[in-house]
């Protein structure tokens, strides 16, 4: 079945990890399976910058960002009430540099024209809201010249290739009470993504692959990199 929009399906993601890791982590990386590829520092220096994590789930990136990065304020945006109180359980103690918000991620662009420097998702909100309403409401919400930057998957888990077009799959989940669903998420082309980056209004657009590392659900990982254009 497809569940409800009210069902929280990020209820069961991470909690083993929830319990056995409380740490802030030295640093983290965009590739999917954390273990290859550019860190943070890609993001450039954020000293005294507003930045916003995209998706944040339990702010794990946020929290290494905010403590070893020194930005002005790190915003957390996720939709899901499971993973924001795993979020404020874990790092809520990091306030006011780190702020955990409940929201859905455009809703939250959308309210905050102008508001950022830096944008970026890990896997996170890009991948699983359409990106023709992301993608403008991101832009919308960085300051002229801000970068927006994400990881997404360069093909599906299973190794069926992207989409060549602007194409949702889904994918399959559980809800709170363990009842099978599915969800939507966006695996596209490079040039999709660029296309989509570019009439969004985004300029000196730029994307790379990162290899897959090894284990069982390798799989290869775009980076994009982006700046929001002039003003119209």
């Amino acid at each position: 079945m497809t569940a409800s929009a009210s069902a929280d399906l990020w209820h069961h993601y991470g909690r083993t990890r929830h319990t056995t890791d409380r740490t802030v982590p030295d640093t983290f990386r965009w590739s999917w399976g954390q273990d290859c590829g550019p860190g943070p520092d890609i993001l450039g220096d954020l000293s005294g910058l507003y930045v916003a994590d995209l998706g944040a789930g339990a702010a794990r990136e946020a929290a290494h960002l905010a403590v070893h990065h020194r930005p002005a304020r790190i915003v957390a945006v996720d939709a899901s009430p499971a993973q924001h109180a795993m979020a404020t359980d874990l790092y809520g103690h990091l306030a006011p540099r780190l702020r955990l918000v409940r929201s859905d991620a455009v809703e939250h662009l959308r309210a905050a024209p102008g508001t950022y420097d830096v944008l970026y998702s890990v896997f996170g909100a890009v991948d699983f809201t359409e990106p023709r309403h992301l993608l403008p409401a991101a832009a919308s919400a960085l300051r002229r010249g801000g970068r927006l930057v994400f990881s997404t998957l360069a093909h599906h888990l299973g190794g069926a290739p992207a989409q060549p077009d602007v194409r949702h799959a889904e994918i399959p989940v559980m809800t709170p009470d363990g009842e099978s669903a599915t969800m939507r998420r966006w695996v596209l082309q490079e040039h999709v993504w660029t296309g989509l980056l570019a009439e969004a209004g985004f300029t000196r657009i730029s994307a790379g692959l990162l290899p897959a590392g090894q284990g069982q659900r390798a799989a290869d990982t775009l980076l994009l990199t982006a700046r929001r254009g002039p003003l119209s």
